[in-house]
């Protein structure tokens, strides 16, 4: 019988737990598949905490993950028992052996891209799809400010955008996590724990500032980040694994610093199907041209729970996956 790891209520990573379950075959319209990798995010961490409720538990966390076709329902046409595909975005699921997902939401792979790659790259990938042609659409010459440059979303951040041809301005939360943010191609890597970090941002960026600030760590560094932007720039808040986010006015941003702030949702931008294919389609391309996102921790699927800890602890760089 297949196995998934069940979250039995909000708390800390012991309520999730190893259970036997009955898989029922795909419906009209889904799909079926046998999971190899699956990608563990920040995003897990805060249904886990129910800082993102659920609407019931017990529930299985997880949305991304990559594997092959076991059986198809009725009605699914591009996708056949045998094929290898991924996926990101709802509905949560993905820490199981076997589930059941829509045609739509699944991405057929080409041989040139591993089911660890891509079920380590599809939401971080999608993210910085998002951010990088969505959010604020980057050209050659822009500047870029990454904040945790060393993790998972960050690297890829970093990677995609000096393809792009964009400069990138990094930061990191101690001095062994700076080669890392460095590796993946950032100028300039700074620690955000130093207090003159904001003015070394922005006199590097030409003393104007970025173009778009990327903060996936909240709490007050929101506030910080708003002075590294330049006037008509903006500030994409992705999360807040340093606590919550403090109240912006628009007094804040307007005015002398004619800023904006976004609160874009990478499931959102999943939801949406014209999004979601063309921004896989853009990444698997990248992928194939050489487009890179290390993996720097991988687990069991039993293992989830040591997962979580780590990944919430900041013990773990790139992306983290569990081996199904």
């Amino acid at each position: 019988m297949p196995i998934a790891i069940m979250m039995t209520a909000a708390g800390d990573p012991h309520v999730l737990q190893a259970k036997d379950v009955v898989v029922r075959d795909p419906p009209p319209g889904e799909v079926q598949i046998r999971q190899t990798v699956v990608g563990v995010n920040f995003v897990d961490i805060y249904y886990r905490t129910g800082l993102y409720p659920l609407a019931e538990t017990p529930a299985v966390l997880g949305l991304e993950g990559a594997g092959r076709v076991e059986m198809v329902g009725s009605g699914v046409t591009t996708l056949r028992r045998g094929d290898r595909v991924a996926y990101m975005g709802a509905p949560l699921g993905a820490y199981a052996e076997l589930r059941n997902l829509p045609e739509a939401r699944l991405i057929h792979l080409p041989d040139s891209i591993s089911d660890r790659v891509a079920g380590s790259t599809m939401l971080r990938g999608l993210t910085a799809h998002m951010l990088l042609h969505k959010v604020y659409a980057v050209r050659p010459g822009d500047w870029l400010l990454v904040h945790a440059a060393a993790g998972g979303l960050g690297q890829i951040v970093t990677r995609w955008g000096k393809r792009m041809g964009a400069n990138v301005i990094g930061t990191v939360g101690s001095e062994a996590k700076h080669a890392l943010a460095r590796n993946a191609g950032a100028d300039l890597v700074l620690l955000h724990t130093e207090q003159d970090w904001v003015d070394k941002a922005r006199q590097f960026a030409g003393g104007k500032g970025v173009h778009l600030a990327v903060d996936g760590i909240g709490g007050q560094m929101l506030t910080q980040t708003l002075g590294c932007v330049r006037p008509f720039g903006i500030v994409a808040s992705l999360g807040q694994p340093a606590g919550p986010i403090p109240a912006v006015r628009v007094e804040d941003l307007g005015f002398a610093r004619s800023i904006a702030l976004m609160r874009p949702s990478s499931i959102a931008y999943a939801n949406d199907p014209s999004l979601y294919l063309q921004g896989a389609r853009d990444l698997l391309a990248a992928l194939e041209d050489g487009l890179t996102n290390p993996i720097g921790a991988e687990y069991s699927l039993r293992d989830a729970a040591r997962a979580h800890e780590d990944l919430e602890a900041g013990r773990t760089t790139g992306s983290v996956i569990l081996d199904v």
